[in-house]
C-alpha cells in the first residue's frame, strides 16, 4: 500500500543525498522515479537537487501554481515513487495533491525537508505534511554546535 512520508532534518542532515540514493536504488532496479523541488530553492539553479558532497540531479520544479498530482498524472501515472525535496516550502494544497498521489494513482510520496524555521515555526508545507504524513521520521545529524561547546 502506497503512503505519504515526510523525513525531516536540520540543515547537513543528508536529505538531498537520501533522495538521490533512494532515486538510485529504484533506478538501479528499472523502476521509475519522479523527482520534484521547490522552485524556492534555486541555490544551484531551479530544478536542481544538489548535496554538500557535490552530487546533483535534475528535477521538475514546483512553484505555487503547480497541481502535483496532475503534474505526476502527466509524467508518469505508473511511477514506483515520487521524490520531493524542500519540501517544506509546499504550500497546503501541494500536501493534498501528495495524498491525492498515494490514494488515487497508489504511488508512494516521499517528501524530505525542513521542520522549522530560524525561530522554530513550522514551515507551511511542514505543518500540513506533519498533520498529513502516513510515516513521519527525522533524520539525525551531529550538532556542530554540541560538539563545539562540549570541548570547551
Amino acid at each position: 500500500m502506497a503512503q505519504l512520508f515526510f523525513r525531516y532534518g536540520a540543515m547537513n542532515s543528508g536529505k538531498s543525498i537520501e533522495i538521490l540514493k533512494v532515486a538510485h536504488n529504484y533506478e538501479e532496479q528499472h523502476k521509475n522515479v519522479i523527482i520534484l523541488t521547490s522552485a524556492v530553492d534555486d541555490r544551484s539553479g531551479v530544478g536542481v537537487i544538489s548535496s554538500r558532497i557535490g552530487l546533483e540531479r535534475p528535477a521538475k520544479a514546483i512553484d505555487d501554481e503547480t497541481n502535483i498530482f496532475d503534474l505526476v498524472s502527466k509524467l508518469d501515472p505508473h511511477a514506483y515513487c515520487v521524490l520531493i525535496d524542500e519540501a517544506q516550502f509546499l504550500k497546503k494544497h501541494h500536501v493534498f495533491e501528495c495524498a491525492r498521489v498515494v490514494d488515487e494513482l497508489h504511488i508512494p510520496v516521499m517528501a524530505f525537508g525542513l521542520k522549522n524555521d530560524f525561530r522554530n515555526e513550522l514551515f507551511e508545507g511542514s505543518k500540513y505534511l506533519l498533520t498529513y504524513a502516513d510515516k513521519i521520521e527525522e533524520m539525525k545529524t551531529i550538532c556542530w554546535f554540541c560538539a563545539k561547546k562540549k570541548r570547551r
